[in-house]
């Protein structure tokens, strides 16, 4: 199975959750004001920790890690309103004029929305790749609750926070039923392997 995609998924998650962390940190809902380069400037260290927790899990080669850079969420750039839309797949529903997505109730609601959503798909995504590579729970799970941990960090900087857990649950009935359901036509390595990893998830947040 090719890592490549898989990491792509991961990567785009995770890379909503920063753009989505710099808009809060800015705190004044301006998107001007907005800068994803100074957000991550002082958090180089859990940016460093979470990419090297994602190619362990996933046990990305060097070459599968590069897509990282290629993407290009890492580094400094402009977070449009369309950013924020895309993050929250327009569940706040699309403004008219849509000029109105950068007025600070719709970004508000666009960034709490795709918080949520992106911190579901990049543990989805996690465990996908964790699967794929043939990393056991009992091997792969803390490596997963560290990466949820400083994610839930980033996607709301100084607030109170989305926590791992309320990740878990999220992510166990939005994605799982489709996977675990008996009708589902998941080959048995891929059901047990999400159990399990749902079990150890549980048992560990």
């Amino acid at each position: 199975m090719d890592p490549a995609p898989m990491a792509r998924a991961v990567f785009a998650a995770l890379g909503g959750v920063v753009e989505i962390g710099a808009v809060r940190a800015a705190g004044t809902w301006l998107l001007p004001d907005v800068s994803v380069g100074a957000f991550l400037e002082t958090r180089q260290e859990d940016l460093r920790r979470l990419l090297e927790d994602i190619r362990v899990v996933g046990r990305f080669s060097a070459e599968v890690m590069a897509i990282a850079d290629e993407l290009g969420y890492f580094a400094g750039h402009e977070v449009p309103a369309a950013s924020l839309l895309l993050w929250s797949e327009g569940i706040a529903g699309v403004a008219d004029p849509v000029e109105r997505l950068e007025e600070p109730e719709p970004m508000r609601r666009m960034c709490r929305i795709g918080a949520d959503l992106q911190l579901t798909r990049l543990l989805h995504g996690l465990v996908t790749a964790a699967l794929a590579a043939g990393t056991e729970p009992g091997e792969g799970t803390a490596g997963i609750a560290e990466t949820l941990r400083v994610a839930c960090g980033l996607a709301e900087p100084g607030r109170e926070r989305i926590t791992p857990a309320d990740v878990h649950r999220m992510w166990r009935v939005a994605h799982l039923p489709g996977i675990l359901h008996p009708a589902s036509d998941a080959p048995e390595w891929g059901t047990a392997g999400y159990r399990a990893y749902d079990a150890e998830l549980e048992r560990l947040l």
